[in-house]
């Protein structure tokens, strides 16, 4: 039987619910991305996730937060978490049009491991026998998918490998700025300098075709499952290690 003094606390459990949630929200968020990838200019498709996730914040959460949806206390760290966000987002859209979708995700899913790894000199956490273990084996099933002679497109496998250490930053700043800022407020900055940032990047980045309208509902679909996914990330942080 297990010991009540090991178990998991009610905030953990609803971290790890919210953890497995989004989870699934990118694991979809992926595959529409996968579909775009495959047609349109990366920026814009960048551009439209960020632009609607902007406006779903602030039409479900503006009118009730007002000034505190943008309110924070470590501004700078806020950024740089946002701009982490961004540029990750942006070597997985370029990952996506040289890999295959299964390929790509396996590499990118080491960052977990290295948020592990980090969480205890970086946070202070502490970091037992068993989440060594699973370390290790993560990190060599991402040795075993990225083994020579598999024919994976090199600069792809860049791309996921520098996705990753952008995502492991992004989690361990998530993890830090739970303690001062709001989810919401965090939410909103990562959606608007993404937006801002390839917003500014459309005049260089039209050169093929118009989104369908099947296509534009893709789009919807892939700005809301990455904000849902982002937010859960961010309030599970406060939940659980």
């Amino acid at each position: 039987m297990s010991n009540p003094a090991t178990m998991p606390s009610g905030h953990a459990i609803k971290g790890i619910v919210m953890s497995i949630v989004a989870v699934l929200f990118f694991a979809l968020g992926d595959v529409a991305t996968k579909h775009l990838a495959m047609i349109y200019a990366a920026p814009l498709i960048i551009a439209a996730r960020y632009s609607i996730g902007t406006l779903l914040i602030l039409v479900l959460r503006g009118p009730r937060l007002g000034r505190q949806l943008w309110q924070t206390q470590r501004t700078g760290l806020v950024l740089l978490r946002a701009l982490c966000l961004a540029a990750a987002t942006l070597t997985m859209v370029l990952a996506l049009k040289r890999m295959p979708v299964a390929e790509t995700i396996s590499i990118i899913y080491l960052s977990p491991f290295a948020v592990m790894l980090l969480a205890g000199p970086f946070l202070g956490e502490k970091v037992g026998l068993r989440a060594w273990i699973a370390a290790v084996f993560g990190f060599a099933g991402v040795l075993i998918i990225m083994r020579p002679g598999t024919g994976l497109d090199p600069v792809g496998v860049v791309l996921t490998l520098v996705n990753a250490a952008l995502a492991t930053t992004y989690n361990l700043l998530s993890r830090y700025l739970a303690k001062t800022e709001t989810s919401v407020a965090m939410l909103f900055h990562t959606s608007l300098t993404g937006a801002v940032v390839f917003g500014a990047m459309l005049p260089f980045g039209l050169g093929g075709p118009m989104p369908t309208l099947p296509d534009w509902g893709v789009m919807l679909a892939l700005g809301v499952l990455a904000t849902g996914g982002h937010f859960l990330v961010t309030a599970a942080a406060r939940e659980a290690p």
